[in-house]
């Protein structure tokens, strides 16, 4: 199929096809970071801007690094060095941004929906790295991908994605994707982090961990989100551990061959050991890897898609 959107904001309003049109394009690219000179020039003349209201080191780092592969120019922006500190709204500064020539727009931004409102009024592509407890549909889609590239398929791999849901936009991001590819995917955590409203968007859920442990072809360990949480939510370090942490006895009842995932940055000793991090089933660094290979190709796609002659305002 022919890509047709300037802007990746979620991963909710997306086709089948058009998931396996960016994991296929990132394939492609994937063999440029192999290479001795890893760079192309599919986006020469570009200018990409990442705009990082929220903090981040993996996945700004992950958008310049792609930019860069891809023949770009790349201007980095953080909330504390643009006049978003001096009360300046988003769009304004989205807007300035757009009349410096700006063809791609990465944003990463604390409140839900903050990438589809700049998409909505810029002419430049708008591409979501994170907004609030929404989406993050690139993480969504470099999971996807290293699943597909582990195990050769998605449709009928059993999915098990553990700990805070209910803050986790990585959680819905993975949870659009695999299914609209036909996985089967289970929420899993304790009932104040999956809240069952979750099964209305097609996850199982369960409450034990031992439950389930054995069924899954993928277990992803979500980071636990303390800086979007409310009191009472999280039972406590020690107790989460016990009850949902991936320990090497843990780990020992796997199904051979089953992927140990997590986006990052872990914390050894609460949601997986460092044994288990380290270990043969764990495919932490290549969901890094993966990842530049499908921003490259999501930068590629949003920059190569037509657009519309008028601006809606």
């Amino acid at each position: 199929m022919k890509w047709q959107r300037k802007d990746l904001t979620e991963l909710r309003g997306l086709s089948a096809e058009e998931i396996t049109c960016i994991l296929d394009t990132a394939s492609e690219f994937k063999g440029v970071g192999q290479r001795r000179l890893k760079k192309v020039p599919s986006l020469r003349g570009k200018t990409l801007i990442n705009l990082f209201v929220e903090a981040s080191t993996r996945t700004r780092t992950s958008f310049e690094l792609a930019a860069v592969r891809l023949s770009a120019d790349v201007v980095n922006i953080t909330a504390g060095s643009s006049s978003l500190s001096k009360g300046e709204s988003l769009k304004d500064t989205a807007k300035n941004l757009e009349a410096l020539a700006a063809d791609l727009i990465v944003l990463r931004h604390s409140a839900a929906g903050a990438a589809q409102f700049l998409a909505e009024r810029l002419r430049a592509g708008v591409i979501n790295a994170g907004d609030g407890s929404h989406e993050h549909p690139t993480q969504g889609l470099l999971d996807t991908f290293t699943i597909r590239e582990r195990l050769g398929r998605i449709a009928g791999v059993k999915v098990g994605i553990v700990g805070d849901i209910r803050f986790s936009r990585v959680a819905r991001s993975n949870l659009h994707a695999l299914k609209k590819l036909g996985a089967e995917v289970i929420f899993i955590g304790p009932p104040t982090l999956v809240p069952p409203e979750f099964q209305r968007a097609g996850a199982s859920i369960s409450h034990r961990l031992d439950d389930v442990l054995g069924e899954l072809d993928v277990i992803n360990l979500l980071r636990i989100q303390h800086e979007r949480q409310k009191a009472g939510y999280f039972p406590g370090t020690g107790e989460y551990a016990a009850l949902f942490g991936l320990n090497a006895e843990r780990a020992a009842r796997l199904k051979p061959g089953a992927l140990v995932m997590h986006p990052g940055p872990i914390h050894r000793g609460v949601e997986l050991d460092g044994s288990v991090a380290d270990g043969p089933q764990s495919v932490i660094l290549d969901q890094v890897t993966n990842g530049l290979a499908v921003r490259m190709a999501i930068l590629y796609l949003c920059a190569s898609a037509p657009r519309e002659q008028e601006e809606t305002l």
